[in-house]
């Protein structure tokens, strides 16, 4: 499953945003990257080991995390700290697939879902596409600043090289509860029905509360928190 969810809708918050991480420090992203994909990779990623820059990393991780198609798409039990990256003319990142498992220690969690929330304007910069090569089919995403692209870590995704302008990109991985993906699409589609049905019948319907317990009830089952 690829999502591709309105994360930050208002501009004056991208502005915002654009402005802290135009303060930043900047390193060869490669120092971010596995041992195979290193070899793929170049692009630059953000320091925010500063105040400045933890500070703008736990405001993404909210947006990203609170987000309700997120918490309902995918479940989420953690999320890994997050990543600035940024791709200037000639940079790219080829196709590689994302560590199983990041972090250490109490930190380390599985890759279950990445997500890129793209923060410059398509029109700031030629290629750069994101290409996730799931399944039987290949989708290649240049989305709008604010818009945030969910898919499968397992899937081989690369991202073109730009060839005019500076791409920026927040970057990041989710370990769901759920790890199974075909029993979190299946409470993905759960949740979306019960969304819909409560604009249309009361609260306490048979329906609806009906509903309310199979949903409950397979978390139950399948859920590790």
């Amino acid at each position: 499953m690829i999502l591709v969810i309105d994360a930050i809708p208002d501009p004056a918050d991208l502005a915002a945003i654009a402005e802290r991480i135009a303060l930043l420090e900047w390193r060869d992203g490669r120092e971010t990257a596995g041992a195979v994909a290193r070899a793929v990779k170049r692009n630059e990623q953000a320091v925010l080991d500063g105040p400045a820059g933890r500070a703008l990393k736990e405001e993404l991780g909210r947006i990203v995390g609170d987000h309700p198609v997120v918490r309902a798409a995918a479940q989420p039990r953690r999320l890994s700290p997050l990543l600035i990256s940024r791709t200037g003319e000639g940079g790219h990142y080829g196709p590689h697939v994302d560590n199983a498992l990041m972090g250490k220690g109490a930190s380390r969690l599985r890759t279950d879902l990445s997500f890129t929330l793209f923060l410059t304007p398509p029109g700031d910069y030629e290629g750069g596409e994101l290409v996730i090569h799931a399944a039987g089919m290949t989708q290649t995403i240049k989305g709008e600043a604010g818009s945030m692209v969910l898919y499968p870590s397992g899937a081989l995704h690369e991202v073109c090289p730009v060839t005019r302008g500076t791409r920026i990109v927040c970057v990041g991985w989710i370990e769901s509860m759920i790890a199974d993906p075909a029993r979190r699409e299946l409470l993905f589609d759960l949740e979306n029905l019960r969304a819909s049905l409560r604009g249309q019948l009361p609260a306490q319907s048979a329906e609806l509360l009906t509903l309310d317990k199979s949903i409950a009830n397979l978390l139950r089952m399948w859920a590790h928190p």
